[in-house]
């Protein structure tokens, strides 16, 4: 029996990824809390720059501005990045405003 996340991944590198300095508490379910720190964003998923000996298929949950907890799961992970991909796309009036509370400065923005 495998262990972790079934997952099936389309190509979402395309996504546009919002640059974000967010640290966050992620619930691992074997692992407990752990500290990460989130450098970008996308409605798809998030990629953190301490991954903490994350690997793929590791789930955690972690909460947001707007939209609270939310699960997501490790897709890659190399030296201390890991990319993860939501559990669900947060819609975009959603994301907008998680953006607006998480990069304060418009001159960091994406146009809209």
């Amino acid at each position: 029996m495998s262990v972790g996340a079934s997952l099936s991944v389309t190509d979402l590198r395309r996504a546009a990824r919002h640059p974000v300095d967010f640290p966050v508490i992620g619930e691992h379910p074997s692992r407990g809390d752990i500290k990460l720190h989130i450098c970008n964003l996308s409605a798809h998923g998030f990629m953190v720059d301490d991954a903490n000996d994350l690997s793929r298929g590791d789930r955690v949950i972690i909460r947001l501005p707007v939209v609270g907890r939310i699960e997501a799961y490790v897709i890659w992970a190399r030296d201390e990045r890991a990319g993860f991909q939501f559990e669900r796309i947060i819609r975009l009036d959603d994301f907008m405003l998680v953006i607006d509370e998480l990069q304060p400065n418009p001159r960091l923005r994406r146009p809209r």
